[in-house]
């Protein structure tokens, strides 16, 4: 599965924690991150991470094209609500999710649930989705 990742600035570390506790588990998916996220994960975890630009230089809209093209399978996007981010970028991609009906956390007590989904196989019903849709695309 392809698994992306995004984190305002004030729960970067909270992603990073995150990752850490679920290494194992991210280990076996491809992983994606916008730009300064990418690399604290991959620093810490010494997972492969594909970097796309940081959230303010269109990393953000990379990864939204990804799931308008059904090319990612899940979303954890820690959005810091309280913090000084604009939440617009964070509403955008929920609705891309929301429209293709890819799984979403904006927070680590949702995304924990999801990724022990992703570990039990409750979210192998993506590999159907994704694989029809390969197959409209020829």
């Amino acid at each position: 599965m392809n698994i992306a990742l995004m984190a305002h600035d004030g729960k970067k570390e909270l992603m990073v924690q995150f990752c850490i506790a679920y290494c194992g588990i991210l280990a076996g998916h491809n992983v994606c991150a916008t730009g300064t996220t990418a690399h604290l994960v991959r620093e810490a975890t010494g997972l492969p991470v594909t970097q796309y630009f940081t959230g303010d230089q269109g990393g953000i809209q990379q990864i939204g094209a990804r799931i308008a093209y059904n090319e990612i399978d899940l979303v954890l996007y820690f959005c810091d609500a309280g913090g000084k981010e604009d939440c617009t970028a964070l509403n955008e991609i929920a609705r891309l999710c929301d429209t293709y009906n890819i799984p979403f956390a904006s927070n680590v007590a949702t995304a924990e649930v999801l990724i022990q989904g992703l570990r039990r196989g409750d979210l192998d019903w993506r590999d159907i989705v994704t694989s029809r849709d390969r197959n409209r695309r020829q």
